[in-house]
């Protein structure tokens, strides 16, 4: 019986959090800081022309105004000279909002007003930011590439006697965490420290590096905090780059802080996408056919994919598909991964098509899915290491009622409200990545455990202090769990969903290996009561290392520990995905169910009521899971109905770069939400048995909410968001 894991546990790192002892990456206090503020682009394309500094650097308190004129070299040799690696290395302009010019000052405010004084003049080249029209020039996503289609399906979807089409847009998305991105950076000697807002510290490291020319044991990066990311800190900014190289030069500590709006143009975002599925079915509704092309941007200087079709090839049993994806460059700076990067948008596409599928056969959508389901791994052939979705199904229709909706659209009503119900399915790869932890356990029964891991919000601190607790025997308040350093054991970035599986049983692995290390010291006595037992048949509870099957045959660790004149003993274990995983295929699943109520005159939509089932292996603390879920429900409602960068061509710039403009849900938007998980006993995907739930969760709300719309209106909505004007 667990003493911890699967119990409701409040967040250890709470109290440190709410009374602000919790210090994120811009509160350090560093003496002497100086205070940098990054001036940006006012052109999407072209080269800077002249700058003007004079007058910036006569303002009060201002140290020196950094340009590409002036700064110091960031990477290899060369880099930076036509592509844009590094910032401040060249006279080229490939974004609007690319640093142009970095003014450090005594103060932040003098530094953001020296920096309103900063001239530059450029020549101005023909830039295109809009994907529709490169759409011609789009190429094939060389990892997605890899992946070759199933049977002949565009001659399967010829013959298919049931077909449905269509096309679907998603804007370009942003990620606005609460805390913006921050840097503290100062040297002592050669050796550079650095405080940042980031999800892998040991990116960060070999990153400036290698930007600054200076060994990677030469550098230390810290982020014990982080106020969100969702995916905007998993790549290396480059802020962190332009601080460290500004701290060198003045030789004392630089603070460098994004404001809100330079975070649209400073840590990537979700890229725009187009998609055109073609579904084709037998009459009861058996797929045929699937094929699902996708578009979607990247920058003039950089690739990036989001892998947008990857997880089409694993939901439904059809004999034919092709997913390809094709990447287009415009002259915006480079997207990156975003909460359920790929799945959500792609899901977006393929479950509004499979609603469209189910009103073209007269099937009920959830009936669809089931005569669909994929009982093995469509694509390998593998088997599933677990999968609960049928489960999922059945008791979200059950929760939710679904039985007793009637399938024509506008013949449900509240009122004179319209109603609509709408489901779809979600997926998201179980992963595991090797991770290391270390754990140092105390005579008196306290230990201390590091890993280089994050904490973006999910509670990583409080799941790892439950997992060292449950495996050492110890009180929750006699662990004490520390991350976010480049001197703790290496960890893999937090995202993807599988800091859990891969941190986590590297911090099981390290507990364990503490219970070897004192049963090896037990069984030096002959009459020892553990005399003779192997070491997976004990255990570590409350002071005592005591066989499993029978409590009372143990001995005191204290005691053990003093007679070998021992006060601690450490161990670091590092955990990798295990070979047995090659023969299976590893998804968390899940089911939504949601219910929207229109406003026929004026087209505002709500979101009364969502369901969501989740199978997601085991379920470690029940408390933060919920959250987890709910969240991504939420963040799932704001891109169906609210979120788009405006991106105005003319100017090839972002229009709005605010939380004023850019909108997102409020309290007053957000209804009844219940998220229920089946659980999964799974050892295949790691000793936990646990899978990420924190993509998952957003996965196929934005699908199911314009599948609801279709239901209450009669209106199919492709492009999201969802607004009003497109209802009218």
């Amino acid at each position: 019986m667990a003493r911890y894991l699967g119990k409701e546990t409040p967040r250890v790192d709470g109290i440190a959090k709410v009374t602000g002892q919790a210090k994120y990456a811009a509160e350090f206090q560093v003496p002497n800081v100086a205070y940098g503020f990054i001036v940006t682009s006012t052109i999407a394309k072209g080269r800077i022309a002249a700058v003007d500094t004079a007058e910036a650097e006569r303002a009060a308190g201002v140290l020196r105004v950094f340009t590409h004129l002036n700064a110091g070299r960031l990477g290899k040799a060369g880099a930076g000279a036509d592509g844009w690696a590094w910032p401040l290395q060249s006279d080229r302009v490939f974004f609007s909002g690319q640093p142009v010019a970095l003014v450090v000052a005594e103060s932040y405010e003098q530094a953001r007003h020296a920096a309103r004084l900063v001239r530059l003049r450029y020549r101005e080249e023909p830039h295109q930011t809009d994907l529709e029209a490169v759409l011609s020039r789009a190429r094939p996503d060389p990892e997605s590439a890899k992946a070759k289609p199933r049977g002949d399906a565009r001659a399967a979807l010829q013959a298919a006697p049931v077909q449905v089409a269509a096309e679907y847009r998603i804007p370009i998305e942003h990620h606005n965490p609460m805390e913006p991105h921050a840097a503290i950076a100062f040297w002592e000697g050669d050796a550079l420290t650095v405080f940042d807002k980031t999800q892998e510290v040991y990116g960060v490291r070999e990153h400036l590096a290698e930007g600054l020319n200076v060994p990677v044991e030469k550098v230390r990066v810290v982020s014990p905090f982080v106020g969100g990311a969702f995916g905007s800190s998993l790549k290396p900014n480059y802020y962190p780059s332009l601080t460290a190289m500004a701290a060198r030069a003045l030789r004392r500590p630089v603070k460098v802080v994004y404001t809100r709006a330079q975070m649209f143009t400073g840590h990537g975002y979700r890229p725009a996408t187009v998609q055109k599925v073609a579904l084709g079915a037998d009459r009861d509704g058996r797929l045929q056919a699937m094929v699902h092309e996708a578009f979607h941007n990247t920058s003039a200087f950089d690739d990036f994919s989001d892998a947008t079709t990857r997880f089409t090839r694993q939901v439904y049993a059809c004999p034919n598909l092709d997913a390809p994806l094709k990447v287009a460059a415009t002259d915006l700076p480079t997207p990156t991964w975003m909460r359920a990067p790929g799945a959500v948008s792609g899901m977006f596409a393929l479950e509004s098509a499979m609603d469209e599928l189910a009103y073209a056969l007269g099937m009920d959508p959830l009936a669809l899915r089931l005569a669909n389901y994929a009982e093995t791994d469509p694509d390998s052939g593998k088997p599933f290491s677990s999968k609960a979705l049928r489960e999922c199904y059945r008791i979200g229709a059950e929760k939710f009622g679904w039985a007793r909706r009637s399938p024509q659209p506008r013949s449900m009503r509240d009122g004179r409200l319209l109603v609509g119900w709408g489901m779809a399915s979600s997926v998201w790869g179980a992963m595991q990545m090797p991770a290391s932890a270390r754990v140092v356990y105390r005579r008196d029964g306290s230990a201390r455990v590091a890993s280089a891991t994050s904490d973006i919000g999910p509670g990583t601190y409080t799941v790892m202090t439950m997992i060292a607790a449950e495996f050492l025997g110890t009180r929750l308040d006699q662990v004490q769990f520390e991350l976010g350093d480049t001197r703790q054991p290496r960890a893999p970035a937090q995202g993807g969903s599988w800091t859990t599986s891969s941190v986590g049983s590297a911090v099981r692995g390290a507990s364990l290996a503490i219970a070897g290390r004192l049963l090896a010291l037990a069984q030096r006595d002959a009459a020892s009561p553990l005399a003779g037992v192997r070491a997976d048949a004990v255990e570590m509870l409350d002071g005592r290392l005591r066989l499993k099957a029978d409590a009372a045959r143990g001995v005191d660790i204290a005691a053990l520990m003093q007679a070998a004149g021992l006060d601690e003993i450490a161990e670091t274990h590092e955990a990798k995905p295990s070979a047995e995983r090659a023969n299976y295929a590893s998804l968390a699943h899940g089911a939504q169910f949601v219910e929207v109520k229109v406003d026929p005159d004026l087209g505002t939509v709500k979101v009364t009521r969502v369901i969501e089932v989740s199978a997601v292996g085991r379920i470690l603390n029940p408390l933060a899971s919920h959250s987890q879920e709910i969240g991504g429900v939420v963040w799932g409602i704001g891109m169906a109905l609210e979120e788009a960068t405006e991106v105005d061509d003319r100017y090839g710039r972002m229009m709005n770069a605010n939380l004023q403009h850019y909108h997102v849900p409020v309290n007053a938007d957000i209804h009844a939400i219940e998220t229920i998980f089946v659980e999964e006993e799974d050892t295949v995907v790691n000793p936990l048995s646990v899978k990420g739930m924190g993509e998952l969760g957003m996965v196929g709300i934005p699908a199911a909410i314009a599948n609801a719309v279709y239901h209450a209106t009669g209106r199919r909505v492709r492009d999201l968001p969802i607004t009003p004007e497109k209802l009218l």
